[in-house]
């Protein structure tokens, strides 16, 4: 039988401050720091290019060519598609044998704005398609990896770029040691909202960072529902439809022929009406004032291209009334063949669990639910708003000290969700008051942006051959 994940993240909650203490010193002993600079593919590693086919092939085979076409444009890009290629790497690396839960695609254009249920802007780690426990430290190096692409994309020197990792995980490290002083409840009650947002910004941004910042908080208010029925509707013979924006955004009546058009449509009403069992009793009574009106299928992200993506318009009090939900595949996580598999039979559980324990607040309409579909197969859906006050940071237009500030917020964002759920105490003394963890991920960072980079030549070298297809098209 398969291990399952997510049994025994804490050590006992039993055992004494001082007695957790010891188990990370223990681990430091056994995983010394320092080890975590190391980087080198190991001699049996897969062919990256293998591990994107074998992805591809349980996707929507007309999809794959833009997911390809996506990844081939900047290393970055390429990067943000590659999680399942980082979890083998980093199966290979020094383990600190302490655990909690883990994004498993922690970069930084995943850490972002967000509204909380009582309105209010906060930042919080945004996706969690590959969420399960495991090493801690997984999330920080693919964090760390990702501020080195970005800087390197932007030019920023050696210097930099140290600066900015260092700064990025040092601020996850002191955070911690913070949070291990704190109780249990206090943990759960934290949160970094607007006003914390701007206290940093004033502390660590000049005059233009400030109203840089302020400017995308204000942006981020107001992309909600309302803003999403402007920009994606249109009114045909006097009824509401989801525009099409072909091959990004296909409406279900555009898609399929008659027949299958009306089963599928029958199967996501069917999602709509029984995904509303995973939500508490008073949320479910809010969705079921509301009436489904169109349904489309939507092209998202760049590692997220080719699942099936539904976005699904409902009306409330009358047509002014919008609600955009998006139900997203969700299969098997990429770090499931490294760390055993999920606890929960429905990925999509699994992804709104985790969801649910590593951040502040979470999607008021977060879901999920299991389908069959046309082709006899069944799959597992996570459902939550479109969107609601999301903004997303804009790497190409920050500065050194600007992605170095940037990079501290995340640190402390994914300190607060691993302590949520990870042994916070374990992982403080593991990580000491020293930098010699610091200094190691800078190490490391490096070295992997130097595969990601050898990767993504390796795809671009690729399609160009005509091994893989690659379709360019605007980014979503």
């Amino acid at each position: 039988m398969a291990r399952r994940a997510g049994t025994a993240m804490r050590t006992s909650p039993h055992l004494t401050p001082q007695e957790r203490v010891a188990l990370g010193k223990e681990a430091r002993r056994r995983c010394p720091r320092s080890g975590h600079a190391e980087y080198r593919p190991a001699a049996d590693r897969p062919d990256p290019l293998a591990v994107l086919e074998e992805q591809s092939a349980a996707r929507v085979p007309e999809l794959v060519p833009i997911r390809y076409g996506r990844m081939i444009e900047s290393p970055f890009r390429f990067y943000r598609g590659a999680a399942a290629i980082m979890a083998a790497d980093l199966a290979g690396s020094p383990r600190s044998e302490l655990t909690a839960q883990l994004c498993g695609d922690a970069h930084l254009l995943n850490f972002r704005l967000l509204a909380s249920p009582e309105r209010d802007l906060m930042f919080d780690i945004n996706d969690f398609d590959e969420t399960l426990p495991g090493p801690w430290e997984w999330d920080v190096k693919r964090l760390s990896a990702s501020l080195v692409i970005a800087a390197r994309a932007n030019g920023f020197d050696d210097a930099e770029r140290a600066r900015i990792v260092t700064s990025a995980v040092r601020s996850y490290r002191e955070s911690m040691i913070r949070f291990a002083g704190m109780g249990n409840l206090a943990i759960w009650y934290e949160k970094i909202d607007a006003e914390v947002l701007e206290a940093l910004a004033t502390q660590s941004l000049h005059k233009r960072g400030q109203k840089n910042l302020a400017r995308s908080m204000a942006k981020a208010r107001g992309r909600d529902n309302l803003q999403a029925f402007d920009k994606l509707t249109e009114t045909v013979a006097g009824r509401t439809r989801i525009a099409a924006d072909p091959p990004l955004l296909i409406p279900i009546g555009a898609l399929l022929p008659d027949v299958e058009r009306g089963a599928l449509e029958g199967q996501l009403s069917g999602l709509i009406h029984r995904y509303g069992k995973t939500l508490p009793s008073d949320r479910r009574a809010l969705l079921a004032d509301y009436e489904l009106v169109d349904v489309a299928r939507k092209v998202v992200g760049v590692g997220s291209v080719g699942t099936r993506c539904w976005i699904i318009l409902l009306t409330g009090r009358d047509g002014r009334d919008p609600l955009f939900l998006q139900a997203k595949e969700a299969d098997t996580s990429v770090l499931a063949a490294h760390v055993g598999e999920s606890r929960y039979r429905n990925q999509g559980q699994r992804v709104v669990s985790g969801q649910r324990l590593m951040q502040a607040a979470s999607d008021i309409f977060l879901g999920w639910e299991r389908v069959d579909g046309l082709d006899g197969r069944q799959r597992d859906f996570y459902v939550r708003q479109l969107r609601d006050w999301k903004g997303i940071a804009v790497p190409e237009e920050m500065r050194p000290k600007g992605m170095e500030a940037f990079g501290r917020v995340c640190g402390l964002t994914l300190a607060r969700a691993h302590a949520r759920s990870g042994d916070r105490v374990a992982i403080a003394a593991y990580l000491g008051s020293g930098e010699v963890f610091d200094r190691a991920l800078a190490v490391f960072a490096e070295s992997y942006a130097d595969q990601n980079e050898r990767d993504h030549q390796a795809l671009v070298d690729a399609v160009h051959s005509g091994r893989l297809p690659a379709e360019e098209l605007p980014s979503t």
